[in-house]
This record gives C-alpha cells, structure tokens and sequence, in this order.
C-alpha cells in the first residue's frame, strides 16, 4: 500500500508486530543547561521571570508561555515546596514487582508557575496532597548535573 492508499480495514492499525526502534537524544538547551550547571554548582533551583507577565516558571524557559516575552531574570524558587499530587509506584520500569514501593509526586513552589516531578521519601500512607516538602540535595562532590542532583524531596 502506498502513502496515498486508504486502508479499509481497522484491523490493520491496531497492532505492530516486531520491534519498533525509538532511541533519541534530547537536548535540555540553553534554559535547561542553565538550570543543571546552577543547580549542580550553588545547589540552588532556579526559575525563570518574565520581565511583562511577571510569572517565574519552573523548570525555565526561554520564553514565556503566556506572552511569548523572552525571559529575563532568574530567581532562586528555594528547596520548600508543596505536593500538588502524587503517585505510588509499585513495579519498577521494567516490570519487577519493587520490594518498597516509590512515591513520585508533583511538587510546586511558592509563587512560581509549573513544578518539578521527583520521588518523595515518605512512606506511601504518610504523603497527603498539600504536605510541605524539602529538596535533599546530594553532596556537591556528587551532582553531575541532571534532576538527580536533587535526591528527594522529604517531608517537613
């Protein structure tokens, strides 16, 4: 069948048989570059400001999704944030039933628009939308640059 052809048959789109490659590279750019060096280096999280809606956005951009304004300065958001939601994982990525399960949860921070998603360290029963958590950071002789520089988030 060529790309002009019309299939008629529903079937046929359901299902693909055999393997499917999808390897890719993703670059973080100048906004996310920006993000992992601070981060990595001062330990701070950092979003970034509008100069006309006045929003920090976090993770940064380089342009405001509001106004579509280049972003200007950048602020430190702090390492107190709040759970907006979460989930409870109880396989790991690949299929394995996990021995502890693992909380994941949005967490936003005060005044600033958007978030960061990451694990909590909280038993699952313990973790309430709204609880107050702290970014644990590892040791600056550890970070690499990537979201793994913040270990968890742990309630307060």
């Amino acid at each position: 069948m060529t790309f002009l052809d019309r299939s008629r048959d529903p079937e046929a789109h359901k299902h693909w048989y055999g393997d499917m490659e999808a390897s890719y590279l993703y670059s973080t750019g100048i906004a996310g570059e920006r993000f992992f060096t601070t981060l990595r280096d001062k330990g701070k999280i950092m979003g970034a400001t509008c100069p006309q809606c006045r929003k920090t956005i976090l993770p940064p951009r380089m342009y405001c999704e509001i106004c579509f304004s280049e972003m200007g300065d950048w602020a430190d958001v702090g390492k107190v944030g709040k759970v907006d939601t979460f989930s409870i994982a109880q396989v790991g990525i690949g299929g394995e039933p996990l021995e502890e399960p693992v909380v994941y949860g949005l967490i936003r921070f005060p005044k600033v628009d958007g978030g960061l998603v990451h694990i909590i360290d909280a038993k699952p029963e313990k973790v309430k939308i709204g609880m107050r958590v702290n970014a644990k950071l590892r040791p600056k002789k550890e970070r690499t640059g990537s979201i793994l520089d913040i270990e968890c988030f742990k309630p307060i």
